[in-house]
């Protein structure tokens, strides 16, 4: 299935671990680990070709991450590509492979779909499945980063409705089927040790799961406070799953 919209990509790719980095400082971290990547690799020349080096022409987007591209791959169908800034992030190539792995396994009709990437010459690109009619963002407010871009037709209410339908469900995969679950032992390297597991695990890892949303790299996927308050309220009521212990009143 062709998504109309591109509703969610991952920006979790470049994420920004460790403060900025310059193009030319060293990326952290010895040898990349193999890892089963399910997205092929995409020879650098091929994207050079498909984009015109690069060119403003085919310039289609521009965010905190970096450029977004459009181009044809040589197999026929339509990509977007994203060129990562190699500024925004401190991740090793292993760590940056890692999320890669993670993120090609991920399949739903909610999502736009990662076709390939490329690693070679110190860049880090992703290509992606092209949307017919763009991104939300660009729908509403013009294609980011390019200047003189217009908004696109008015949506209507029902188109709304079905946007924000479509985001839910596919936020509904990302956190609730497709993230792996905490195990209890990584709950336990979280807890402060003080506790002496006088604590609720499932609660630890409910709130693990809210933190995490609330610093991805791209504000615009962070949660509001009145969702952060509805999330952690249900905790209060979980007990602790040693000696139960009345709270200190402030």
């Amino acid at each position: 299935m062709e998504p109309p919209f591109c509703l969610i990509t991952l920006s979790m790719m470049a994420g920004n671990r460790g403060g900025p980095r310059g193009p030319g400082a060293p990326r952290t971290g010895g040898p990349a680990k193999p890892v089963n990547i399910d997205v092929p690799a995409i020879p650098l020349d091929e994207l050079n070709k498909m984009t015109n080096n690069f060119s403003d022409k085919a310039l289609i987007g521009e965010g905190s991450y970096g450029r977004v591209y459009n181009g044809t791959l040589s197999d026929g169908r339509p990509a977007v590509i994203k060129k990562l800034d190699p500024s925004a992030s401190q991740e090793s190539d292993s760590e940056f492979s890692a999320q890669l792995a993670m993120v090609s396994k991920l399949k739903n009709e909610y999502f736009v779909e990662l076709m390939g990437y490329c690693m070679e010459e110190g860049n880090r690109m992703l290509a992606y499945q092209f949307a017919t009619m763009g991104s939300l963002h660009n729908i509403l407010h013009g294609k980011k980063g390019v200047q003189g871009a217009e908004p696109g037709p008015v949506l209507n209410w029902a188109q709304r409705v079905k946007i924000a339908y479509g985001a839910a469900r596919g936020l509904e995969y990302l956190h609730e089927k497709a993230t792996p679950r905490l195990s209890e032992d990584k709950v336990k390297q979280c807890v402060d040790p003080k506790l002496n597991s006088d604590y609720p695990p499932k609660a630890v890892a409910k709130l693990a799961a809210v933190a995490a949303l609330c610093v991805q790299y791209e504000a615009d996927f962070r949660p509001n406070m009145t969702i952060v308050v509805k999330a952690i309220q249900p905790l209060l009521n979980q007990k602790p799953a040693g000696p139960a212990a009345e709270a200190p009143r402030p």
